[in-house]
């Protein structure tokens, strides 16, 4: 998500997980965001999947939800709590949420996407009469290679807030803290 928000040029803020954000006051997202709508006319949020969690209402049966199947929290919903109070502090802004995960299983494959995963399904499938399991493939540096999965799965996926990622894309968009 970082790499898209950065080269996209369009995303005005980025709200991820490992960074904590406030909605109020002189440094949160709302005033900045007015100071974006007062320049440009209109901006653009990207949000991330688990931010924010610290400021959805404390509901005991949300909390309580426990894992899903693959033992991942299950993580109150942003996108409609953020596009709501927006929509709220924003009284006259027409806010539009849209969730990718519709999105990007509704549109029709390229033909790269469809050799890359002929390319994949071979080598799993080579992999399997090789007598190999607990692995899946995948291409490290422009080469076809077989991953052990406890390896992939040992740590979750998580942005360092101090990285160059992380600053590089709040430098080329703007973004300021917003705590």
């Amino acid at each position: 998500m970082l790499a898209c928000a950065a080269c996209a040029g369009v995303v005005d803020a980025v709200l991820i997980p490992e960074v904590p954000f406030t909605l109020y006051g002189d440094k949160g997202l709302f005033k900045y965001l007015e100071g974006v709508i007062a320049n440009k006319g209109h901006c653009v949020v990207c949000v991330a999947e688990g931010a924010g969690q610290n400021l959805l209402e404390d509901d005991s049966k949300a909390n309580n939800a426990g894992t899903d199947a693959s033992g991942n929290p299950i993580l109150k919903d942003i996108g409609t709590f953020l596009k709501g109070t927006l929509k709220q502090h924003f009284r006259d802004a027409d806010i539009k949420y849209i969730d990718p995960s519709y999105i990007i299983r509704s549109i029709p494959t390229t033909s790269n996407d469809r050799i890359y995963c002929k390319i994949l399904a071979h080598n799993a499938v080579h992999g399997a009469f090789a007598g190999y399991t607990g692995i899946t493939v995948g291409l490290v540096n422009t080469h076809y290679v077989y991953l052990p999965i406890p390896v992939i799965i040992q740590a979750p996926r998580k942005v360092d807030p101090r990285g160059k990622m992380w600053n590089r894309l709040r430098a080329s968009i703007g973004q300021p803290n917003f705590y």
